[in-house]
C-alpha cells in the first residue's frame, strides 16, 4: 500500500474515517449512484469541517499536534457529549 493511502487509513491522522468507509461503502452498494449516499457525504464534510475548526484553533493556540490525536479526539467528543457533525 502506498504511504499516502496508509497515512488515510491511520485513525491519528484522518479523523473522518469512518465517515470516509461510510460514504464508500454506499457507493459500492448503490452502484455508485450519488444521489443515493448524499447523506454520507454530507456527514463527511461536516466532519472535515469540524476538525478542520479545531485544528485551525489548536494551531492558532501554539498546540501540537495541530491535529488530535484519536484518543484525544474521543475525550473532545465525550466532553461535547454528542456528535457534532
Amino acid at each position: 500500500m502506498p504511504m499516502v493511502s496508509q497515512r488515510l487509513r491511520d485513525p491519528d491522522i484522518n479523523p473522518c474515517l469512518s465517515e470516509s468507509d461510510a460514504s464508500t461503502r454506499c457507493m459500492d452498494e448503490n452502484n455508485y449512484n450519488r444521489e443515493r449516499c448524499s447523506t454520507y457525504f454530507l456527514k463527511y464534510k461536516n466532519c472535515r469541517k469540524f476538525w478542520n475548526s479545531v485544528m485551525i484553533q489548536r494551531r492558532c493556540n501554539g498546540m501540537k499536534p495541530s491535529m488530535p490525536t484519536a484518543e484525544e479526539r474521543d475525550e473532545i467528543l465525550g466532553a461535547i457529549g454528542k456528535m457534532p457533525y
